[in-house]
């Protein structure tokens, strides 16, 4: 296993337990988010480092019983918390690296990954990972439940032009991993970039 993966399973291994009563109030945003992604009953979608889950109930409600719902993530401790939040009931979970997905290619309507592109150790090799499980025409959300400068904020941190979720940035990476930039919002409540799966 890579140092990335290692830290990655690190940081968020050490704060699974309690991530959701540290952002109990982000329920209404990840709604939000789902319902832009334009799903359908009967839709096939993949949470994409998951976490918790929290995006599996919102996921399930809209694709409903005759969708598939899969949530990944690298964190064993993560899915733990899913399973204890009762969110395996929306979806199926895998322990896997979202780099090297076990789904077929084309298998897919969706992506929805929150929070996941600052943790990718090769942005576009992995966005073209994400690329390559959904259908032409298919759909990526990338969503964030507050902006990139409340989060900056939030970590004490400046933004710098090098940020990968800057408009200018990810446009191009996106375009360069098989995904065309179809929408984008970067405000104080959420951050959600959709992007369409190139035939």
């Amino acid at each position: 296993m890579s140092d990335d993966h290692t830290h990655v399973q690190e940081f968020f291994g050490a704060r699974a337990a309690d991530w959701d009563t540290r952002f109990p109030d982000d329920g209404p945003a990840y709604e939000a988010a789902v319902s832009d992604m334009g799903l359908r009953p009967g839709g096939r979608v993949l949470d994409a480092g998951c976490g918790t889950g929290r995006a599996l109930p919102p996921l399930k409600a809209v694709v409903g019983a005759s969708g598939v719902v899969v949530g990944a993530d690298l964190t064993w401790a993560m899915l733990e918390a899913a399973v204890r939040a009762g969110r395996d009931r929306d979806g199926r979970l895998l322990l896997t690296d979202v780099a090297a997905l076990p789904l077929r290619s084309g298998s897919l309507d969706a992506v929805f990954a929150a929070g996941l592109v600052a943790h990718l150790p090769n942005p576009a090799e992995n966005l073209r990972e994400l690329a390559r499980v959904v259908r032409p025409g298919g759909t990526l959300a990338l969503f964030h439940p507050i902006g990139r400068a409340a989060l900056a904020a939030r970590q004490g941190r400046q933004l710098t032009p090098e940020d990968l979720r800057a408009e200018s940035n990810l446009g191009p990476l996106l375009a360069d991993s098989g995904w065309d930039m179809t929408s984008y919002a970067d405000e104080d409540a959420r951050f959600l970039a959709l992007a369409v799966r190139r035939g």
